[in-house]
């Protein structure tokens, strides 16, 4: 016959037993000390190393949740201060921008100083043809506001252009170192009477040419041109560049000046365009 424990033994017997089992240690445990020495040393046995590996896991656990608990910290501290960082590479962004276009006021305004006595509107160029250089492009100004056909256009310290086609809205600028482009210029401090012819290709040395001056023209290096007073198109006294070298013509009649320009034509932003134009319009 099988033993069933399940059916056999009821549970109130095995809980009896077990309760009389641990009154019976409990009062061996206070008057028969030594009587318990064995099942101390058993138990200290198999209890003891138990709980140093139960120990040696928890501590491994804790530490394990610290550094997980680390790296949590360090990936909330790295977002924020990624987030710091975008933050001030906006701001810094705009900051250079606004320094950008305080700049480029300053030069309007200094361009007002220059030429008081002229009405001018600024503009910013959106166009540009396909040459390295500023020599033909659209700025964002037209009929609308004042800008006409034969307007001069200047920047930096200086005539940049003059505008040759306008529009409602926008319109179009040559500048002076165009191959088409072509001013009465006056040198120096005598006024003497040049003609500035615009070139590409002597601009990639930096220069454009004053020709047809006469040869006993008192003219030396460093010295200022300007827009001539019998220009039909340029108003007078603005400033076209400075004389950087000066060589005898061929025909001994004339010699020819190179000019640098007191505008950077590699790179424009926004210019000032003078509303007034000479009464008249014709080619030179």
């Amino acid at each position: 016959m099988k033993f069933n424990w399940n059916k056999d033994i009821s549970p109130k017997y095995l809980y009896l037993a077990l309760s009389v089992i641990c009154i019976v240690l409990i009062v061996l445990s206070a008057f028969m000390p030594d009587a318990l020495r064995p099942v101390r040393s058993l138990t200290g046995k198999l209890i003891v190393p138990l709980q140093k590996g139960v120990n040696n896991i928890g501590e491994y656990v804790d530490e394990k949740l610290q550094v997980f608990g680390d790296i949590k910290e360090l990936k909330e501290e790295n977002a924020e201060l990624k987030a710091r960082i975008s933050e001030y590479q906006k701001e810094l962004s705009q900051n250079q921008a606004e320094l950008t276009e305080l700049a480029e006021l300053r030069m309007l305004y200094n361009l007002d100083d220059l030429y008081p006595d002229y009405e001018k509107t600024g503009a910013r160029v959106f166009s540009v043809s396909g040459s390295k250089w500023f020599n033909e492009f659209y700025i964002d100004k037209g009929l609308n506001d004042g800008v006409y056909e034969n307007c001069n256009v200047l920047c930096d310290n200086g005539l940049l252009g003059i505008v040759t086609e306008s529009y409602p809205d926008y319109a179009k600028v040559r500048a002076i170192i165009d191959d088409h482009s072509y001013i009465t210029g006056e040198i120096g401090v005598d006024g003497t009477i040049c003609n500035v012819e615009g070139s590409l290709q002597s601009m990639e040395n930096g220069y454009i040419l004053g020709v047809d001056i006469d040869k006993n023209a008192n003219i030396v290096q460093g010295d200022r041109v300007i827009t001539s007073n019998v220009s039909d198109r340029f108003l007078y006294g603005i400033t076209i560049g400075y004389v950087i070298d000066i060589s005898n013509d061929s025909n001994n009649l004339t010699k020819t000046a190179k000019i640098a320009p007191s505008v950077d034509f590699s790179e424009i932003k926004d210019v000032s365009v003078i509303l007034e134009r000479k009464q008249e319009i014709g080619q030179q």
